[in-house]
């Protein structure tokens, strides 16, 4: 997603011969620091991002699970991406987890972080002292690692963090309930982001049914800045009406290999009915 630039001009690099300007620029550089600590907002407009008024919602959001029913396009894999590295460079020994039905969605993920990484290391924060395609390791014992979205191969990790699972309405239901144990002692954050696929899925389910400790944030492509009005409705004559509502309007549809429609599955369930147990 292309942002708007900031109008911040330094990165805390530009120190002279002269002492005393050095010392009022670390001063200065400290107290920032301190507040992008407890505003991530703020690290996000020093990488380039000015945050959409819910993605400031969502950088400044005490909830511990979230579940993101957004356009595509609309920034969510950018912000998260931005909340994943603030918690990696702000809390020492934190474990970040980066998800996705495939290796090659997860790796794009954790390149957008490395990215603002980039744009915002300093001597003044943790250094990255690991680094490869699949993981960031940082001076302060924090660990970024991108995983494919493979219940088999994710197994094993503790104490996370936060776990981020992107195009988690494709993620395998087996997979959520695999990696939810790993926030059972850390107290940490869970983020699902997606545009809908179906009536299906741990996605549609907590969407439609999850308790009311998930902070739900949906955002069509009409809301987003980025997107031209003239983008949307070339988008809408040219897709099949069911593929934009479920990609841009951020609806749950019936699935395509369906026999039955949902509501008809649910009007035909009584449950007054005792069910029939086999033995």
């Amino acid at each position: 997603m292309d942002y708007p630039t900031t109008t911040l001009s330094d990165n805390y690099d530009r120190l002279s011969h002269n002492p005393m300007w050095n010392q009022a620029m670390r001063n200065a550089i400290k107290e920032r620091l301190e507040r992008e600590k407890g505003d991530p907002c703020l690290m996000a407009e020093r990488a380039g991002i000015l945050p959409d008024n819910w993605q400031s919602d969502l950088l400044r959001s005490d909830a511990k699970q979230m579940i993101l029913n957004c356009s595509r396009q609309s920034g969510k894999s950018t912000i998260t991406a931005v909340l994943g590295l603030h918690t990696a460079l702000f809390q020492d020994n934190a474990l970040i987890l980066l998800l996705s039905p495939s290796l090659r969605q997860s790796v794009e993920l954790f390149k957008k972080l490395k990215d603002f990484y980039t744009a915002v290391a300093s001597p003044f924060l943790p250094t990255a002292t690991e680094e490869s395609t699949l993981r960031l390791q940082f001076s302060n014992g924090s660990r970024v690692v991108a995983l494919p979205g493979s219940e088999s191969t994710v197994r094993g990790y503790s104490a996370v963090s936060l776990l981020i699972l992107d195009e988690a309405s494709r993620i395998d239901d087996a997979l959520y309930f695999s990696v939810k144990p790993m926030l059972a002692t850390s107290n940490g954050k869970l983020i699902l982001l997606s545009s809908p696929y179906g009536r299906r899925g741990v996605f549609y389910d907590i969407w439609e049914n999850g308790a009311d400790d998930w902070l739900r944030i949906k955002i069509v492509a009409s809301q987003c800045p980025r997107i031209s009005s003239a983008f949307l409705e070339s988008e809408r004559r040219t897709l099949p009406a069911f593929w934009f509502d479920q990609e841009y309007m951020g609806i749950f549809c019936e699935t395509m290999d369906s026999v039955f429609s949902f509501a008809d599955i649910a009007a035909a369930i009584d449950p007054n009915v005792k069910p029939l147990i086999f033995l």
